[in-house]
């Protein structure tokens, strides 16, 4: 791609990364100018006088956070999308594919329901519960696909591909018969954190979140270069000097650390890691030079354009993003099907 078309590209995602914070700073059940937005940005940061108490209030305690874990969440699912789908050689795949998200929403379902039926927590660690749960089940169950996907030292996706089909499977039952057991009261809470939401966002929940991220982001992109000879298969990569052995199980806990800790904070949201990847690739080509940055800040604006369609279309209630997620990401992933066969 020439690097000026790049340049180009690369400052309009980052333009539409920004209106996609401005807006999610400002929208919302009360609508803050511009001025007023920028104000109290400025005068909770220190760098200006203080703006209004109710606009510090608003963008301070409830939409900063909020933004930053849309940011964060987006962001993650993309690159880890991207990894996935150099890992298995596939456009179409996703990070759920090695079980990440299914562990998580068990860990979660088992928790929800639990404290329902079985246990009291305090109110005030309760979040914190749900999330650690969430997180130990993603990693539980994509350390044992990656456990089955191993013969004779070797990784063999193909395998490791199935073991995560089976156990996400095998977790969805687990958590249906969660969902039987649960009363009414319980059933909603398990029912929204399944379709994921940005909502109850606080900086003390963003800071796990947050070290995960930059890890996420950090280290990804040094593995570009693999993650580009992995296009020529394996074999080739090898060749080229690589340890693919090395950089699978890199790839793999990248993921789960990287999904697992959004699914602990978000809850469940599909599609960002398919759609996102995918269409970047589209813009700027298979380099992933370029595709894992564009990615982040691709996966960062749609999840915040999601989240603010959450919030407005059914004003004064707020839509789980997960449903927006789907409503854009299931016509989007049948256009590739479609455009596949031909």
């Amino acid at each position: 791609m020439p690097s000026q078309v790049a340049r180009w590209l690369f400052a309009a995602l980052a333009g539409l990364l920004l209106l996609s914070i401005w807006l999610s700073l400002a929208l919302g059940p009360v609508n803050l100018p511009l001025a007023d937005t920028l104000h109290a940005l400025f005068g909770l940061s220190g760098l200006g006088a203080p703006a209004s108490p109710q606009a510090e209030l608003i963008v301070g305690q409830i939409r900063l956070p909020r933004t930053l874990l849309g940011l964060m969440v987006g962001a993650v699912l993309a690159l880890t999308g991207v990894a996935m789908q150099g890992l298995f050689r596939n456009p179409l795949a996703d990070p759920g594919l090695i079980g990440v998200a299914s562990g998580a929403a068990l860990g979660a379902a088992l928790v929800i329901v639990g404290m329902s039926r079985w246990m009291t927590l305090p109110a005030a660690i309760e979040p914190y519960v749900l999330s650690a749960a969430a997180f130990a089940g993603g990693l539980l169950v994509t350390g044992l696909v990656y456990r089955l996907g191993r013969r004779d030292g070797q990784t063999q996706v193909a395998t490791m591909l199935l073991a995560g089909v089976a156990l996400t499977a095998l977790a969805g039952a687990v958590i249906g018969l969660m969902t039987y057991l649960a009363d009414d009261a319980t059933l909603r809470a398990l029912t929204f954190w399944n379709l994921g939401s940005l909502n109850g966002a606080s900086y003390a929940r963003l800071w796990p979140l947050l070290l995960v991220a930059l890890g996420v982001a950090l280290w990804l992109p040094r593995r570009a270069d693999v993650l580009n000879a992995l296009l020529l298969g394996e074999s080739e990569a090898r060749h080229l000097g690589f340890d693919i052995e090395q950089v699978k199980r890199e790839l793999i806990l990248c993921t789960a650390l990287g999904v697992g800790a959004a699914v602990a904070a978000a809850g469940l949201i599909g599609f960002v890691g398919l759609v996102v990847p995918h269409l970047m690739r589209l813009l700027v080509g298979p380099d992933h030079r370029l595709l894992l940055p564009a990615s982040a800040l691709a996966g960062g604006a749609l999840l915040l354009f999601a989240d603010l369609a959450a919030r407005l279309l059914v004003a004064p209630a707020e839509m789980p993003i997960g449903i927006v997620t789907a409503l854009i990401g299931a016509p989007f992933f049948l256009y590739l099907l479609i455009r596949s066969r031909h």
